[in-house]
């Protein structure tokens, strides 16, 4: 295949420790389950420090030969990753960040761990904090790019079997209908789809619209709202694996008094971490759909 104008990835990458010590670790999952999106991408990772180690450790570095190593956590290597998040040169910019995070590791809530989630989604760059969101970037991030499907993901693109979750602030329900709308043929093929409080209650305005009165009506299963519980709602059928995705569409810039309720339903994707992922900024949330609908249109032709 011509890769020529194919664009160049550079990923920053990190592993909690319990995610790159064994040899079925989180991280040898990921490489060695995307060594297919790998070989068609080749990106450059930017990897720090100990996540290397492991790399070099569990012999990923055939997977992954084009790398620029950071200083470890401890001597500013997290730190350096969120500068390069927001850096304008392109040479230097990472483009994306996958951040292996083990919900009981308390590095995960250090400042520049929650700093660089928070500017990946400022400066509209994917922040992929567990197994099945990496895995699932880089297969679509590639099939878009022309690199062949991986058969083994198939099981996770058959929607008539999944659950997903469209959660927005308050600055962000606009966007979160836009989006609904555009691709609403894509997900009106989830056998569920469920939202809190408002943000359900608008969602299903909008189904009324286009699917009529009747048939919109439950088209999203309302939850509480997340300042009274329904994050921790629907944290619950993640952990339950009822949801596999989440749209939560943040406003980073405002101050959140339900902060810890966001935090948990993103700590419950992380702990089914080779299940769930959370996808947090609304352009991004554009392109992963556009490209999910390609890559669900590509297993149906095969499967047929």
């Amino acid at each position: 295949m011509n890769q020529v104008a194919q664009k160049k990835y550079r990923i920053g990458l990190i592993a909690n420790r319990s995610h790159q010590d064994a040899q079925d670790s989180a991280l040898v999952q990921l490489i060695r389950g995307s060594q297919q999106a790998i070989s068609f991408l080749q990106p450059e990772f930017v990897v720090v420090g100990r996540t290397l180690d492991a790399m070099i450790t569990h012999g990923l570095m055939e997977i992954c030969s084009q790398v620029e190593r950071f200083p470890y956590g401890r001597d500013g290597g997290l730190m350096k990753l969120v500068s390069r998040v927001v850096d304008h040169n392109p040479l230097n910019a990472v483009d994306a960040v996958i951040y292996l995070i083990d919900p009981v590791d308390p590095s995960s809530i250090f400042p520049e761990a929650v700093a660089l989630k928070r500017q990946c989604v400022i400066h509209k760059k994917p922040f992929l904090a567990t197994l099945a969101s990496a895995r699932e970037w880089l297969e679509l991030e590639a099939h878009s790019a022309g690199a062949p499907i991986d058969i083994s993901l198939n099981h996770s693109f058959h929607l008539q079997q999944e659950g997903i979750a469209l959660i927005a602030h308050d600055a962000m329900k606009q966007k979160m209908l836009l989006l609904a709308e555009k691709h609403f043929t894509l997900l009106d093929q989830f056998k569920h789809r469920y939202a809190t409080g408002t943000t359900g209650g608008l969602l299903n305005q909008l189904a009324q619209k286009i699917k009529g009165e009747e048939a919109g009506r439950h088209w999203v299963k309302p939850y509480l709202s997340g300042p009274l519980g329904g994050d921790a709602q629907l944290a619950e059928l993640v952990l339950d694996r009822e949801i596999r995705r989440i749209l939560f569409l943040e406003d980073p810039h405002v101050a959140r008094q339900h902060e810890a309720d966001i935090q948990l339903l993103e700590r419950a994707a992380r702990t089914v971490t080779e299940f769930a992922q959370v996808i947090s900024e609304a352009d991004g949330v554009d392109h992963w759909l556009s490209n999910l609908g390609k890559r669900v249109d590509a297993s149906e032709r095969r499967d047929q």
